[in-house]
């Protein structure tokens, strides 16, 4: 009420307060005959009305100075009139007063709207990921680097969902928060995460006393071990897979070395034959390698998600133009279906142009000699839209039960066959996780004696 001036009943009320004394002294007067009729009334008159200017006034200024304490509160600048007319000097002292204390608040506003903007800079510059939880243990901000970790643009600002609601809600990390707000002492623990991709975490649960200004009970802080931990793995599979799929050809190569240096060393046809057999092993040796190499980088960056743009029409006729050596071996033709304005994003054009390498180079390998191979590229639309690449053979197919283990590292459903195609048992697992790491999905679809279809969605812009 007092924000639009007080209302008529109000400063009528207050001038009655003010000059009801005054007002009925002279009426007395009047009816008593102790004055005269006409000055009494007159009397009368000039102090209602100056008992309803001062009411007026008094509350106007009264009605100013609430304003003015409401706007400093709410950090606003203090109303710039006068607090009280100049008719009511005595006030003039409350006035300045109050008008010292407004612009005390102003500026006290002002330095903690500065001390926030600072605090919201330094977390949001910081190299690790940090959350900053509210007492209901929602995430109330996230800087940068945590959005980077949970797969946010780095223009997305505020508290996140998804991934990271999925994080707080682990049993270990919601145990840990816990005790941090009972106990007032940070906690440590450990996570594994299982989706989107697997992820490892190293996590401080750090209490705030007093809280933040926005209601900031606990910072978490968390250290993403995920690479560190997949160097280590990578070590010890790389020694196992390497030590076991290289003992054959490396046994191959020392007989036929010791074969050639004893009865075969004056039998020019018999060096021949062996020299070439030993070149392929040799061969075999070089692509087992390069595929356990690339494995093991596709693996240490799958948590991270790719940050371009792919268009796959165009990628799928770069990979078709540089299979035609391969396909011409074999006599088999390939067949293009691409929409073009099918774009994946986001992606890493070199990473999906070795899914379809891969993809393609399993379906000429297994397919039929002068049969036919599809590469389609298509839109997928609806709630979840993307773009799905499908490469399909007219092999023997896979029998259903090999068809979940087909991703498995050297796993092969007719070894012998594999091995003399030339494949390293590799190239379906480096296509997993690749699309792991774009966050898509693989599909295999085959029946035994129709062949088989290889499809992947992928997310899109």
């Amino acid at each position: 009420m007092l924000q639009n001036g007080p209302a008529p009943g109000r400063w009528l009320a207050s001038a009655a307060l003010i000059g009801g004394v005054p007002f009925a002294l002279f009426a007395l007067l009047a009816l008593s005959g102790q004055a005269t009729p006409v000055p009494a009334l007159l009397c009368m008159a000039v102090t209602a009305g100056a008992a309803l200017l001062v009411a007026r006034l008094w509350l106007g200024g009264l009605a100013r100075l609430a304003a003015v304490l409401r706007r400093a509160a709410d950090g606003e600048e203090a109303w710039p009139a006068p607090l009280f007319p100049p008719l009511l000097p005595a006030l003039a002292e409350i006035s300045e007063g109050v008008a010292r204390l407004a612009r005390s608040l102003a500026e006290r506003g002002e330095l903690v709207g500065r001390m926030r903007r600072a605090d919201a800079a330094i977390l949001e510059s910081l190299p690790d990921p940090l959350l900053v939880l509210g007492d209901d243990r929602a995430a109330l901000r996230a800087n940068a680097a945590a959005r980077a970790l949970f797969g946010v643009r780095a223009t997305e600002v505020g508290p996140l969902a998804g991934d990271t609601a999925a994080a707080l809600r682990h049993p270990a990390l919601a145990g840990a928060v816990d005790r941090a707000l009972a106990e007032g002492t940070p906690q440590a623990v450990d996570l594994v995460l299982p989706v989107p991709v697997p992820r490892e975490l190293a996590v401080q649960v750090i209490p705030l006393e007093p809280p933040l200004a926005d209601g900031g009970r606990l910072i978490v802080q968390l250290s993403d071990r995920t690479r560190e931990r997949a160097v280590e793995r990578m070590r010890a599979d790389f020694v196992a897979n390497a030590s076991h799929e290289l003992r054959t050809p490396l046994a191959s190569l020392m007989g036929f070395i010791e074969t050639l240096r004893g009865p075969a060393e004056n039998d020019p046809e018999a060096r021949a034959r062996f020299l070439g057999i030993m070149a392929e092993q040799s061969d075999r040796m070089r692509r087992l390698i390069d595929d356990l190499l690339g494995l093991s980088r596709i693996e240490l960056a799958e948590h991270q998600a790719p940050t371009g743009r792919v268009p796959l029409a165009e990628l799928a006729r770069g990979e078709a133009e540089a299979m035609a050596p391969i396909l011409a071996t074999r006599s088999v033709k390939l067949v293009l279906a691409v929409d073009e304005a099918a774009v994946a994003a986001p992606a890493d054009a070199e990473q999906l142009a070795q899914v379809l390498r891969n993809l393609l180079e399993n379906a000429v390998r297994h397919g039929n000699a002068g049969g036919e191979v599809k590469l389609a590229v298509e839109r997928t639309p609806g709630a979840r839209p993307g773009v799905t690449l499908s490469v399909t053979d007219d092999g023997p197919g896979i029998p259903r039960e090999h068809i979940p283990r087909l991703t498995e590292r050297f796993y092969r459903v007719d070894k012998g066959r594999s091995r003399q195609a030339g494949g390293t048992g590799l190239g379906l697992a480096i296509v997993k996780h690749i699309v792991n790491r774009h966050r898509g999905q693989l599909h295999i679809e085959s029946q035994e004696g129709t062949g088989a279809t290889f499809r992947i969605w992928l997310p899109a812009e």
